[in-house]
């Protein structure tokens, strides 16, 4: 093992630094992906910039290799390139204590609290959990939904973790946003970003329930919407039922049909990694063979997160064509009845 593994890779985290120039412009306050892990070459190692706070994912099996001589060698070199940092955060993923998975504070004083995407403020909370509370593979869905809602639309967001799919919504213009998550630190960060944003906080769209309890009574009450988003974890199990992307994802998808208006969207992300593209695209057609379901598009995932055709050395674990990412987004027509021939 080498002293210092950082060495051999430095041509590489050089290289994907420079085709992310463009979107590093101080002051600095969005969120992007400077370091692609193993799509750019370094299986262990993810970088991420979250305003000016420096984000290091340490995913190696055997986490020791990150030694503080190492740690210091990426923060020294990304403070050459990007002295606005303010911040380092480091999450070891493999990590035997729950500090360290959800992680702690190498370098500076405070992380950044908030972040800009589109014009809307975000808030971020980089200890609160395993994850970094807003995730950067779903940028082009948050511009999507900002510019397709209206005055009248209104969203139901299912597994809304901390709510940034709805807040773009409302930051977009949308009547109203309903947002379900099981877990209430989630929904309170949520509402942090309604503050942010100068947005009004209404206690009853915000539903800390289980999704397929939601689900069912909305179903038996009746209740539409102009655009149902289904963003659920890769697995999970409750005692309303079980989410397993792989197996069951038309499971999930058949429960919130029901709760989009005719002529509305469902939105469907499958974020399963070894769940191939074609397989899940297959699956999509299917659903749609009734002819009460259309494809209407395909969201890509931003080349920051997937790696640069300049950077990327290798391919996802699975095809996921035609998509370009393991995150596979799917915008879904709704139809309340067949249109006639």
């Amino acid at each position: 093992m080498e002293s210092d593994p950082l060495s051999s890779h430095l041509p590489a985290l050089k290289r994907a630094l420079d085709a992310r120039a463009g979107l590093i412009q101080p002051p600095h306050r969005s969120a992007l992906r400077l370091f692609a892990g193993f799509y750019e070459g370094w299986n262990d190692l993810v970088v991420d910039l979250y305003g000016s706070t420096l984000l290091l994912w340490n995913y190696a099996d055997d986490p020791a290799w990150l030694t503080p001589e190492t740690q210091q060698s990426l923060i020294n070199f990304y403070r050459q390139h990007l002295p606005f940092l303010r911040a380092v955060w480091l999450k070891t993923r493999h990590a035997l204590d729950q500090e360290g998975r959800t992680g702690t504070l190498i370098w500076g004083e405070r992380p950044d609290r908030r972040i800009q995407e589109h014009g809307i403020w975000y808030a971020i909370d980089l200890g609160m959990h395993q994850d970094a509370s807003f995730y950067l593979d779903t940028r082009n869905l948050r511009l999507w939904l900002k510019e397709h809602v209206t005055t009248e639309t209104e969203v139901l967001n299912t597994f809304a973790y901390t709510g940034s799919l709805g807040v773009a919504c409302l930051a977009g213009g949308a009547a109203r946003v309903v947002q379900v998550d099981i877990d209430r630190k989630f929904l309170n960060l949520a509402k942090d970003s309604y503050s942010l944003n100068g947005l009004p906080i209404i206690k009853g769209d915000f539903l800390q329930e289980d999704f397929f309890h939601v689900a069912a009574r909305m179903r038996r009450n009746g209740s539409e919407y102009d655009i149902v988003i289904v963003d659920p974890p890769y697995f999970s199990r409750t005692a309303g039922g079980e989410v397993n992307l792989v197996d069951e994802c038309v499971r999930v998808i058949n429960k919130a049909r029901p709760l989009v208006r005719q002529g509305g969207w469902l939105i469907a992300v499958n974020n399963a990694l070894f769940l191939s593209g074609k397989d899940y695209y297959s699956t999509l057609k299917a659903l749609c063979a009734d002819g009460y379901l259309a494809i209407e598009e395909l969201l890509d995932v931003p080349e920051d997160i997937t790696g640069y055709p300049s950077t990327r050395v290798n391919p996802p674990p699975v095809d996921p064509s035609p998509f370009n990412h393991p995150t596979k987004i799917a915008i879904l027509r709704v139809m309340r009845k067949k249109t006639a021939q």
